[in-house]
């Protein structure tokens, strides 16, 4: 049922046939943020409402993600900066036409907050890469929501 992606490594982000970019601000700093990225893995269903489950493996090198629908992902941890960037790759999912796949999220200081970009980056068939190009406006609103339940979770209990 899963197949194995393409092993792609961190500069894959700039030159994948796709890559979808989308940022928002926060008003949690960026040490909050990075926490909630990649400390609390199984917390991201509870802000992210795309995701149903997601949960550390590899002794925190990885991560398992389902989505709404029934799509999953078996991820190894790329880049692990506190404060500054998380990504990982995608190595295992049941996604047709899927080839190769990594997700950056960009951690800058803006004001108090932060600025947070998501880069996705995508290799797959022609018609998976049309439908990503086609998804653009839907996953960039289900992004500029997750990252609003974010804010709202970080900031209610950060007092």
């Amino acid at each position: 049922m899963a197949h194995r992606l393409r092993p792609v490594e961190l500069d894959f982000i700039e030159s994948a046939p796709v890559r979808l970019v989308f940022t928002a601000e926060v008003r949690a700093d960026p040490a909050a943020v990075y926490r909630a990225l990649a400390e609390d893995v199984e917390g991201w269903p509870g802000w992210f409402t795309a995701i149903t489950s997601a949960r550390p493996t590899q002794d925190g090198g990885g991560r398992e993600v389902r989505l709404r629908g029934g799509t999953r992902f078996r991820e190894t941890i790329m880049s692990s900066e506190p404060g500054e960037r998380y990504a990982y790759r995608i190595d295992e999912t049941n996604a047709p036409g899927m080839r190769a796949m990594l997700e950056e999220w960009r951690l800058m200081p803006a004001g108090s907050g932060t600025r947070v970009r998501w880069t996705m980056a995508v290799d797959g068939t022609g018609p998976l890469c049309l439908l990503m190009r086609l998804a653009q406006p839907g996953v960039g609103r289900a992004f500029r929501d997750a990252v609003r339940n974010l804010d709202r979770r970080l900031t209610s209990t950060a007092g």
